[in-house]
């Protein structure tokens, strides 16, 4: 496996887990009861135990497939609840579970499951016609797993590997994990030539979570959107490993083009985007903003250069005046705050 191993970082001791396996244990205990991941209809919504027993179920599937830890398992799914529970599956038996970009050839995806010597893959009908095309130079991908059901000859239904012992016992399995086992692969973008697999072990990311926990001070029962592509460590770490860890609740943006319909219907409490969307944002709001005419557009440019003012003052470490700041608060209550709630 041609991949590129990142150095841990030493764990401060926060009395939490060990492991994300472990961390998603504690989760399920603290708020059995909360929704864990949906979809913004709720076509699809589990609380943290409902998702567990999924976990589980299917965990139980996949070591019936000879899956075990150390072991790679390849993913290739859209922001769906389908792709939390198999990414916990597999790290459930201390496998690597690992995402490919929905946008990648038959060659590229070729090229990634090879070199993670991925034997197990679960796969979405949408992203199966590449998946397949890249099969034939893959001689070592034994199980093709589509979520739809069977697809073809060489393909298993999810529904048939999910729940297929139910005599499974995961304890054994998440407990033996590690904090120096491989949670998953990050395979780059390859400017440099091909894709190399990042190694982030469960230890990594830990101590990357409680790291933006002191800058981040999520509230509980926090809200959050998945909408990046999976295989990106931003989506993996923003909207999915903190989310486990801290118990936020993750709506899945199958189509990320409807983000901006999101926002205002799932009122996330932590937004994590890309610059180009926070470009449109603004692009919007001041088209909107340049739009206004008359009194209601005098005032809304009086209180953007308030807000700003007060802005600048605050960052170079001077007082802002009373006057200013009943401004800027006068102005947030009569145009910002209604902004926000409009935007989401």
């Amino acid at each position: 496996m041609a991949s590129t191993a990142v150095q841990s970082v030493p764990l401060r001791d926060e009395g939490g887990a060990r492991t994300i396996a472990h961390a998603f244990r504690e989760t399920v205990e603290r708020s059995p009861d909360r929704v864990a991941v949906r979809t913004k209809d709720d076509e699809l919504s589990l609380t943290w135990a409902e998702l567990r027993d999924r976990v589980d179920a299917l965990a139980g599937g996949l070591a019936a497939l000879g899956v075990k830890r150390g072991d790679t398992v390849a993913l290739m799914l859209g922001n769906r609840p389908e792709f939390h529970i198999a990414d916990l599956a597999a790290m459930t038996l201390g496998a690597t579970p690992f995402s490919i970009y929905a946008t990648s050839s038959p060659e590229q995806i070729a090229y990634v499951v090879s070199d993670a010597e991925a034997r197990v893959a679960l796969v979405e009908e949408a992203l199966l016609p590449n998946f397949s095309a890249a099969r034939a130079d893959l001689p070592a991908l034994e199980h093709l797993i589509v979520l739809e059901g069977e697809r073809g000859e060489g393909t298993t239904a999810w529904a048939d590997v999910e729940g297929s012992d139910p005599d499974f016992d995961a304890d054994p399995h998440w407990q033996a994990v590690e904090p120096e086992d491989l949670l998953t692969l990050i395979y780059t973008s390859g400017t440099t030539g091909p894709p190399k697999g990042v190694q982030l072990v469960h230890r990594n990311v830990v101590a990357a979570t409680h790291s933006i926990r002191e800058l981040i001070r999520f509230p509980e029962g926090a809200r959050v959107i998945s909408w990046l592509p999976n295989a990106h460590i931003a989506e993996r770490a923003a909207h999915h490993y903190i989310p486990i860890v801290f118990g936020l609740t993750v709506t899945t943006c199958y189509d990320p083009r409807q983000i901006a319909a999101y926002l205002p219907a799932v009122r996330p409490q932590w937004f994590f985007a890309v610059p180009r969307i926070w470009e449109k944002l603004k692009s919007g709001l001041e088209a909107m903003l340049a739009g206004l005419e008359g009194e209601a557009g005098e005032k809304a440019h009086a209180a953007l250069a308030a807000a700003k003012q007060k802005v600048e003052l605050e960052q170079a470490g001077q007082p802002v005046p009373e006057a200013l700041a009943a401004a800027v608060a006068a102005a947030d209550e009569q145009m910002f705050a209604p902004l926000r709630h409009q935007l989401g």
